[in-house]
Parts: C-alpha cells; structure tokens; sequence
C-alpha cells in the first residue's frame, strides 16, 4: 500500500470514527427527545395531570435543559481550545447524559417527576457534548469535504437512531405492560455510550491554543479572557455573527418540531405506536435525503440549500395545524425526513467553513448557544400557546415565522466574505502550529 493510499485510509477512519458519535447519540434525539419518551410520558402522567398539562411541562423542561447548556457553551469552549481538551469535555458530558438516561429504565406510571428530571440531565448532557463533536469537524474534515463529511455524520444518526428505534418499537409491542418502554430507554443510554467510544479511541485532539494569552494560565481564567476576546471579534467576523442570529430563528422551528411533535400527536388523539412507527419513517428517509442534501448544497451552494430545505419546513407547519388523524401524521413524518437532517448537516457545514480553526470549540460554542437558545424559545412558546388555549394546534403554527424570518436573514449573509476571513486566520494558525 502507498503512503497516499494509507493516509486517505487513515483519513476515512478519523471521519467514520467522528461521524459515529452522530450514529450513538441519535439514539437519544430518536428514542428520548422525538418519539418513546414523549409519548410514554402522556401516559405515566395521566391520572395526574391533562393532555395540556404534559405538553406545557415537556416544554418547559426541553427551555431549561437547554438554557442550562447554552450558559455552559461559550466558556467550555474557550477552556477547551486553551487547553487542547475537546475530547475530555466530550467525555465528561457524554457521560452525565449516558447515566442519565440509563437510568430512565426506572421510570413508571406515576413517575412522571422522576422522568423529567432525568431527561434534564440527559438532554444538557448532549446538548453539551455536541459542542465539542461539532468543534472537531473542522478538524477532522478536508475543507473540500466538510459539507459531505457533516451531511454522512447526519445520515448515519439517522441509520443507528432508526435501527435502534426499529428495535425498541418490537419491544413495546410484544413485551406486557410498561418494560417494553423502560427497556426502550435503558437501551438508548447502552447504545450512545458503545458508539462513543470509536471518537474517543480514533479521533485525534486538535493542539492547545494559547495565543494571546500565554502557558501557565488558569484555564478558566484563559477561558473567560478568550471568551471576552470573542465578544469583540464579532465585529470582525460579522457575516458568521449575521448567521447565528438566522440560524437562531429557524433551528428553534426545527428543534420544536422534533421535541414536541409526538406529544402533539398524543394530545390530538394518535396512538402512540403510530407516532413513533411515523417517526421512524422519519429516520429512515432522513438517510438518503441528508446524503441528497450534501450534494445538493455542493451544487447549488450550501446556503442556497438550507433555504429551500425552510420553505418545505414552513409549509409543512401550516399543513400540521389541520391535521387529525394518523395517516396525516404518517406523511408529515415523510416530509419532515426529507429536509431535517440535511439543513442541519448544511448548517452545521456552512459555520464551520466561515469559523477559525484554531478557536473551533470556543466558536462551536457559540453556534450551540445559538442552537440552545433556539430551543429555550420554541418549546417554551408551544408550552405557553398551549396551556393559553387549552390544544396546541396554534403552537405548531406558530413556528411557521421562525422559518420564514430565517430564512429572510440567512438571504443576507456573505458567506463567501466569512469563508475568506477564517481562510485568513487559518493561516495564521497554520503558520504558529495551533491547527
């Protein structure tokens, strides 16, 4: 074997082994956040509180997991590039999240405290280890490939959150009472702890970036001096400061839609097997679509990509206000597939291009507080529509503007502009050995 053929088989391990984590920690978006959890929540919950009741308080408890983690996101980030330590931090809330929802086998009718704490501590813990997984993709990535890199790692959440869905749908269907459920749960923390763990042998940690501030210094302290250094250079990176406050806007649509619309579902009436044999479906035509999405933002340009994925967003919002019955939920989840994964992995990509290198964990941070902040809102608006008028059906339409405003912000940014001065400072890092 040459040494070009073994760099590029060197090269296809690090991005198998980071697009894992996708494939491990999808089993709790899937199972936890989109379909078991929620549904299995109405029903624990129902000799306790109304329909209206559970939706209000699952949103509620989705705000704070998130505004826990969007707080916790820029420092981490800024000690994490000082130190050289992303993948320790990754470590660290990867686990808090496994625990968390292996312990979720514990839940039962009339524990419906019980659930919502542990899924706060499920939910911040990969809210928060996604910042570090992110932060590697530019690592991990040739620039020519970041698009179809973040695009595969989408896919392949959606192959092991799917399979792994598929098995837990066997198991509340044949297994009596609730364990179908509580074995569904337990199965989702064995999974993301097994695919981590190809990351964490695999992957290399990007070196340490003290520039600025020197060796020897208290991380933390780096961290919040890094940080405050952050703040004014947003001047500098405008066009990537304009997309934050876009894909703000519209990944709290798309965010909402995933969290809340099984317990929608439970609350209009459909039965929970086919809610999550609908999302499912989801999973699954999510595979080729986030793959189709890759090479479509490469043709037509990555943003261009993004925007067209919103307008489908928008329109399916409007369309899952009328719905009532089963089969409406089923082609939904069809649509939603076709566009989720992929303008997320788009997005995901078009950051990362228009992001130093050098500072990728503390910037990673700032597009996960963007992304939680997104989430804070939009569950916390369903919570409240819904508790105000007794249905949720307003709360789902009101998620068509978060998609139609972005899409009118994310019009305005020069990506070519943000991708030229993170090539700039690219250099520079290259030059002093800190990427």
């Amino acid at each position: 074997m040459s040494l070009t053929e073994q760099a590029q088989k060197s090269y296809q391990k690090i991005v198998n082994a980071w697009c894992m984590y996708d494939w491990g920690s999808s089993a709790f978006s899937t199972t936890i956040e989109a379909a078991v959890l929620p549904a299995y929540f109405s029903v624990i919950a129902q000799d306790v509180l109304t329909p209206s009741q559970s939706t209000a308080y699952w949103g509620y408890t989705n705000s704070l997991s998130l505004l826990v983690a969007a707080l916790l996101a820029p420092i981490l980030g800024s000690i994490a590039d000082y130190t050289g330590g992303k993948k320790r931090f990754l470590t660290i809330f990867a686990t808090i999240g496994v625990i968390a929802t292996a312990l979720m086998f514990f839940v039962d009718t009339g524990t419906w405290l019980l659930a919502l704490i542990l899924f706060f501590f499920g939910s911040t813990g990969l809210g928060a280890s996604y910042i570090f997984s992110d932060a590697l993709l530019p690592h991990v990535a040739k620039e020519e490939d970041v698009d179809q890199v973040s695009s595969k790692g989408y896919a392949l959440g959606y192959v092991g959150g799917g399979i792994l869905l598929a098995v837990n749908i066997a198991m509340i269907w044949f297994l009596p009472g609730n364990w179908g459920y509580r074995l569904s749960l337990l199965s989702a923390g064995i999974w993301w702890a097994i695919f981590t763990i190809p990351l964490l042998r695999w992957v290399p940690e990007p070196p340490a970036n003290t520039v600025g501030i020197g060796p020897g210094v208290n991380p933390v302290v780096a961290g919040f001096k890094r940080l405050g250094g952050t703040f004014r250079d947003m001047r500098k990176y405008r066009e990537l400061f304009k997309f934050l406050i876009a894909f703000w806007l519209y990944n709290d649509g798309i965010g909402t839609i995933i969290k809340m619309s099984t317990i929608y579902g439970a609350e209009i009436g459909i039965d929970t097997l086919s809610m999550v044999g609908a999302l499912l479906l989801t999973q699954f035509v999510g595979i080729p679509f986030s793959l189709l999405f890759g090479k479509f933002g490469k043709k037509i340009g990555t943003k261009r990509a993004v925007m067209l994925g919103l307008g489908w967003y928008a329109l399916l919002t409007v369309v899952g206000y009328f719905m009532t019955a089963a089969w409406q939920f089923w082609v939904l989840a069809f649509g939603v597939g076709m566009v989720q994964g992929g303008t997320q992995a788009l997005s995901r990509s078009l950051y990362s291009q228009m992001a130093p290198k050098a500072r990728s964990a503390e910037f990673f941070g700032f597009y996960d507080v963007s992304s939680k902040f997104a989430g804070i809102i939009g569950p916390l608006l369903f919570g409240v529509l819904a508790q105000s008028f007794g249905e949720s059906r307003l709360s789902i339409l009101a998620m068509t503007l978060f998609f139609i405003v972005g899409i009118f912000l994310l019009s305005n940014v020069d990506e070519e502009e943000g991708m030229r001065l993170a090539a700039e400072e690219n250099a520079l890092a290259a030059a002093a050995g800190t990427i």
